[in-house]
């Protein structure tokens, strides 16, 4: 038989790349093994013999990061986009952008993951759907000078973070846990599917009317296409000093509490009252205007608040519950954040 020599050289450098990638990882997977570690999966690049070009290994994703059946884009108003994050790049976008209103402009203390990093990150990103606000007609910079030749990327300016109840129970439950006791909540609505609001935070400027009307159209098409029956979270104001911050967390406790079956309490060791001032010493119209707008939405769109306060030293916030059942929403909101309202004019 003629030997043929492009199959047997083709052969050897198959054995020599194989001797030069897989036995190394065979070693380190039996390693793994042995010490009761996670299996070992390679990332990154990977160089065969011979100058011959890289492999490149993408990371595996523990879920697909677009909801089955609903289009990423969710509306749009000009140049401003509202959309879910469905690549791993977006939701860092959201991340950097976390990182940057959470721990530059605000005082919240990063992580020596964060910090170096430069983006807020935890373990729920991974099991969460991420909101986006996306501006087209402002560029993206990215941190990494070092890329040069990466196209010019629109910018992201708002993000909501959004958990499901089924994603939650088959995770860590809902982030709201680690501050209020929402079992009696759960319990007292049985069969009723909830969804977490969380993470959200807007760049200054654009911290208008548009983008909170883009970011509630998001989460309204969302909570359709999963049919949710209530949303829950802890909505923040800034500042650890309950006294200072006494007028508005008063006006919440008398004119906007939960009824009963939908007020969680705050976990008895961060419980913070929020009854701090007489109901009729309470001032309405200055207690509003000493709210964030993101509570203030809230309050418009039919939201009701829990009992207590919780203070949140690492991000430099007084939190409080919020929750708000999808029957409880207007009837003219549900219009204007509905497919009647027409969000995709240029």
């Amino acid at each position: 038989m003629v030997p043929n020599f492009a199959r047997d050289a083709s052969t050897a450098w198959l054995n020599g790349w194989e001797a030069h990638v897989h036995a190394p990882f065979a070693r380190l997977k039996q390693r793994t093994a042995e010490a009761g570690l996670p299996a070992f999966r390679p990332r990154g690049l990977l160089l065969p013999p011979g100058g011959a070009a890289p492999i490149r290994f993408k990371p595996r994703l523990k879920k697909p990061l677009a909801a089955p059946g609903l289009a990423p884009t969710l509306g749009r108003i000009g140049s401003l986009e509202v959309r879910l994050a469905t690549t791993v790049s977006e939701i860092r976008r959201a991340q950097r952008l976390r990182y940057r209103v959470f721990y530059e402009e605000m005082s919240a203390v990063p992580s020596g993951l964060a910090m170096l990093s430069r983006r807020d990150i935890d373990d729920y990103d991974a099991v969460c759907d991420h909101l986006l606000v996306i501006d087209h007609a402002a560029v993206d910079a990215t941190p990494f000078a070092a890329k040069p030749f990466r196209r010019p990327r629109p910018k992201v300016v708002g993000t909501y973070r959004l958990l499901r109840q089924d994603a939650a129970d088959r995770h860590f439950g809902f982030y709201t846990a680690g501050e209020y006791d929402i079992a009696p909540v759960m319990a007292a609505n049985p069969g009723a599917r909830f969804l977490e609001l969380g993470r959200s935070c807007v760049l200054k400027p654009y911290r208008t009317k548009r983008t909170v009307e883009l970011l509630w159209a998001g989460i309204w098409a969302y909570v359709q296409h999963h049919r949710i029956d209530a949303m829950l979270g802890c909505a923040s104001l800034e500042g650890t000093d309950p006294e200072r911050l006494a007028l508005p967390l008063s006006f919440l406790h008398h004119h906007a509490r939960a009824a009963e079956g939908w007020c969680a309490r705050a976990l008895p060791e961060r419980y913070v009252p929020m009854n701090r001032l007489a109901r009729e010493a309470v001032d309405p119209k200055a207690a509003l205007q000493a709210l964030p707008p993101l509570i203030k939405g809230y309050l418009r769109v039919g939201a009701t608040f829990g009992d207590g306060a919780v203070i949140d030293h690492q991000f430099g916030t007084t939190d409080v519950f919020v929750v708000l059942p999808v029957s409880a929403i207007a009837a003219r909101y549900r219009d204007h954040f509905g497919p009647a309202a027409n969000r995709q004019a240029a």
